[in-house]
């Protein structure tokens, strides 16, 4: 993976520790849930030891819910196995300075077995395996995330005690494309975008949406692995950020009945030698391997939307005219597919509408790859064009629930081939405990309805 503008080498962080900028660096991995975790290390033993041998961790990280509570039905970790350690063994091309923690540098690791082979349920690691199989026939992906997250004035610590219930969002009507509601946020905004400048990413804009408080920081596509990394990066200091000023801001796909979060996901194709292979002379400016490309991932975005939407909480994003897809067809520039076209040349590529802010952006981007291969290598043929509003079509629909999904999932012959068994029964033992603990809750929804009345 290239090294990006404003990352460190490992010889440049030696003179910041030399100088005394630098006394940590965090060692850092994506769990299943999508969020960052790890340790911190003093620099020194870093730079001595931990950049060439890794650090260890519990295993049990790629097999807890997001309690962190330990759960049966995992292969690769339980009380029967002892809860053994693995390594995260650092990638020095992902080292940066984090600005916004003093005196801090951050690495992604790979996650291996003490024995030193590489732990294939990681999501990193899903995705870098789908990354190989495009590089086999000479393609790379570009991939670029469109992350909206809801703003509130209360710190994280008042939202937890209220129990999240009754919390002041930071602007008080629809505020798309606004700027005078928006600039009353600006300050943390502002050190989001420069914190995120600051730890090597290209920000491009922030961007007021729909629902209360709520905001877009898009940042310049990149490489797959390098965008699914700044996405990590992001979204955890992003919300450091946010505590800093006392504030709180949440990625759920849907915090109330308003507009979701979305993650919108852009992915293109070039060749190794930069060609524009996705751009052609055929229908619409399309090569061959556009349409099979297309058709693949409309051919299976069903069975492999457990990827996308990883929660019980993600499909209540799914509502009819609400920007948030149901139909599962494809259109140019057109925002009722869950398939938007758009882009020319190098640039010409698909957005996939489907993901949440809540997605495991490696999975995500893992299954697009999946599903585009699975087009090209039956070549698929293209269904034609939707035109007008897919949400009165008879288009196949995204699924409904979180069962729904892993169903399909667990039935998928293109999980299986693409992702193998291992991989695809970690995650529906994912899906499992969710549904489990879930099913076992008595909501606030039920007690307002029912207490009297029922």
């Amino acid at each position: 993976m290239a090294v990006q503008s404003g990352n460190l080498t490992i010889d440049e962080l030696g003179v910041l520790i030399e100088k005394r900028d630098i006394d940590t660096v965090i060692v850092a991995f994506c769990d299943m849930q999508g969020r960052l975790v790890g340790k911190r290390t003093s620099a020194r033993l870093f730079q001595e030891d931990i950049a060439a041998h890794g650090a260890e961790a519990c295993n049990y990280l790629l097999a807890v819910d997001v309690e962190m509570n330990t759960v049966d039905g995992y292969a690769i970790s339980s009380w029967e196995t002892g809860y053994g350690d693995m390594v995260l063994k650092p990638d020095l091309d992902t080292l940066r300075v984090i600005p916004w923690l003093p005196g801090t540098a951050m690495v992604m690791a790979d996650l291996t077995t003490m024995d030193g082979s590489l732990v294939p349920q990681s999501p990193r690691e899903i995705l870098k395996t789908q990354i190989a199989r495009l590089a086999e026939r000479g393609l790379v992906p570009f991939v670029g995330t469109e992350l909206e997250f809801i703003v509130f004035e209360n710190s994280y610590r008042d939202a937890w005690a209220k129990k999240y219930d009754g919390l002041t969002p930071a602007s008080d009507y629809n505020i798309d494309y606004a700027l005078l509601a928006s600039t009353r946020m600006e300050p943390l905004l502002r050190d989001i975008r420069n914190g995120m400048d600051g730890a090597g990413m290209y920000c491009e804009a922030v961007k007021g949406e729909c629902n209360l408080g709520q905001q877009e920081i898009a940042f310049r596509y990149t490489e797959a692995l390098a965008t699914c990394d700044n996405h990590a990066i992001y979204k955890n200091g992003a919300k450091e950020i946010a505590d800093q000023h006392g504030q709180a801001l949440t990625f759920m796909a849907k915090f109330n009945e308003r507009e979701g979060n979305s993650c919108h996901i852009h992915l293109s194709l070039r060749g190794t030698d930069g060609d524009a292979v996705m751009a052609g002379d055929g229908p619409h400016g399309f090569s061959k391997l556009m349409e099979h490309w297309i058709a693949g991932l409309i051919a299976t975005t069903r069975e492999l939307s457990l990827f996308f939407a990883p929660n019980i909480n993600s499909y209540k994003r799914f509502v009819e005219g609400s920007f948030a897809p149901t139909a599962i067809a494809w259109g140019l520039d057109n925002r009722t597919c869950a398939l938007r076209v758009v882009g020319h040349g190098q640039g010409l590529r698909v957005e996939n509408r489907v993901p949440g802010g809540d997605v495991n952006q490696y999975l995500a981007v893992a299954a697009l790859i999946a599903g585009g291969l699975y087009g090209i290598e039956n070549e698929l043929k293209l269904e034609p064009i939707f035109v007008g509003n897919a949400y009165g079509s008879d288009a196949p629909r995204v699924p409904t629930t979180l069962r729904d999904a892993a169903e399909l999932f667990a039935n998928s012959a293109v999980a299986q081939e693409a992702f193998g068994p291992a991989v695809v029964e970690h995650y529906l033992n994912n899906a499992r405990v969710e549904l489990k603990a879930y099913d076992a809750v008595v909501t606030d929804w039920e007690r307002i309805r029912g207490f009297e009345r029922l």
